[in-house]
């Protein structure tokens, strides 16, 4: 629970509100936990894993807010506060062929997820390949396209809002084309992961649905301690807290959130619609 202060070691400029803050330090975490970061007299929040090697790990940040704000004013050296790892995470397994389809910053993680599984000791040349789906508004907000083509068997598709890159048009575009041939037997074998924006995921996790394919979304909420006892970040159906049984979660239970997908709350607990 207490807090490491650990230095930033690098810190790399993705575009105009994204950095990625790197820290020298073994965290041992799975695709798709997350830590809390604290910078002290200002807030503290919840931010997934980007990046992770046997020494290091990485933080990538969207600019928003007093807490981010700061952040993107201190420099390597400086010391922020993380505990953690936290949450449940990807399954990693070198039998499926994984869809992984990221908004935005949502590429951050599932970045780790596909690393993870090109470092995975039974992981060939001759597994399954990846299909990674990157999804922005526009080019210059596509996220790590050069780092994830260098992972070993993955497809790697790209689709902007604006048309200025890849597909014009949607993620999900792209995803509907590639699950239509999935033949009845490959299902068992095929394994959907998303992150990203929530009206995205539910029209993924609706896709999964219809096509009988297992599926596993992140979901974010507000959080305020981390590990299940504040119960800011309880959703409706299931009432389960995305501290401690999410962010990750099955497709089972992403049906049963009721609010998924409609709204969420804020830090007062008011309901926002998306």
């Amino acid at each position: 629970m207490k807090p490491n202060f650990l230095k930033i070691s690098k810190i790399i400029e993705e575009n105009d509100h994204i950095k990625t803050f790197y820290f020298d330090y073994p965290l041992n975490a799975e695709p798709g936990q997350f830590i809390m970061l604290w910078v002290p007299g200002i807030d503290q929040k919840p931010f997934s894993i980007g990046f992770q090697d046997k020494n290091s790990f990485g933080l990538t940040i969207f600019k928003r807010g007093p807490l981010t704000k700061k952040l993107f004013d201190l420099k390597v050296g400086d010391r922020i506060g993380i505990s953690g790892p936290y949450g449940t995470s990807f399954a990693v397994n070198p039998d499926l062929h994984y869809i992984l389809v990221a908004g935005g910053y949502g590429a951050a993680p599932l970045g780790f997820l596909a690393e993870a599984l090109s470092c995975h000791p039974e992981w060939t040349e001759g597994s399954e390949k990846i299909d990674f789906l990157i999804g922005a508004r526009n080019k210059d907000l596509l996220l790590f396209e050069e780092r994830l083509s260098k992972i070993p068997n993955i497809n790697l598709h790209i689709a902007t809002d604006d048309g200025s890159k890849g597909h014009h048009g949607y993620v999900t575009d792209i995803l509907q084309e590639i699950l239509k041939p999935i033949q009845n037997n490959d299902k068992p074998h095929t394994l959907i992961a998303t992150c990203g924006p929530e009206l995205m995921e539910k029209k993924i996790l609706d896709m999964s649905n219809k096509y009988g394919i297992e599926c596993a979304v992140s979901i974010e909420r507000y959080m305020k301690c981390g590990i299940g006892i504040c119960g800011q970040c309880a959703v409706d159906g299931p009432g389960i807290c995305m501290c401690k049984e999410g962010p990750v979660v099955k497709k089972e239970i992403a049906n049963q959130i009721t609010e998924f997908g409609k709204y969420h709350r804020n830090k007062s607990g008011q309901i926002v619609n998306l």
